[in-house]
């Protein structure tokens, strides 16, 4: 059902060399019952999954480690993110996507995800919704060194933390992407680890 609040008077690409930003020009009808004209900028990157790994046995998650130029510019000096695994599903359901992306990015191969929600990760400007999953892993699961795939500029170190280590490291300022943080809290809220 569309929203009849809300009219788009104009869409211009204002860039198209990584991803698409766009600039959209609308009309959105206020609480009075009046229309306004607004333009806003919505990044188009596509949409992703995340999934994190965790092995009940040994109470441990694996993590990656990799530099940011978005982080690096704003603040973070060395630029390097403690992350979940992710990836974009470049035309792939997310199930597959974050699959494939667990084996290029950990070089843990595993049949059998949980997805848990979806969500919004910036809506003010970027449009992509991602998906989160877990999965449990282990030892005989690991098929390969993971660190990405060098054609696309990869270089990831992958983690493997106690919990406990990596929930506390969200106190301490060592994790701080969302995604990872979401999905630690929900091992913990959900007890599964």
């Amino acid at each position: 059902m569309q929203n009849t609040n809300v009219q788009i008077e104009k869409t211009e690409i204002l860039s198209d060399n990584w991803y698409i930003l766009r600039k959209i020009t609308f009309n959105i009808r206020k609480k009075d019952g009046s229309f306004e004209q607004q333009a806003r900028e919505a990044y188009d990157r596509g949409n992703g999954a995340t999934i994190m790994l965790y092995d009940k046995s040994s109470g441990n998650v694996i993590l990656t480690r990799q530099f940011r130029l978005p982080t690096f510019i704003n603040g973070n000096e060395t630029g390097m993110m403690i992350e979940s695994c992710a990836g974009l599903l470049d035309n792939d359901n997310p199930e597959n996507c974050i699959k494939r992306e667990t084996e290029e990015e950990t070089g843990y191969k595993i049949s059998k995800v949980e997805k848990i929600f979806e969500a919004y990760m910036s809506p003010g400007s970027v449009t992509e919704i991602l998906h989160f999953f877990i999965a449990e892993y282990s030892k005989e699961m690991k098929i390969a060194d993971g660190g990405g795939l060098e054609d696309e500029g990869e270089d990831i170190e992958v983690l493997e933390l106690p919990f406990d280590k990596a929930l506390a490291m969200i106190d301490s300022g060592e994790i701080k992407d969302a995604k990872t943080i979401m999905l630690l809290q929900h091992l913990r809220i959900k007890n599964i680890l």
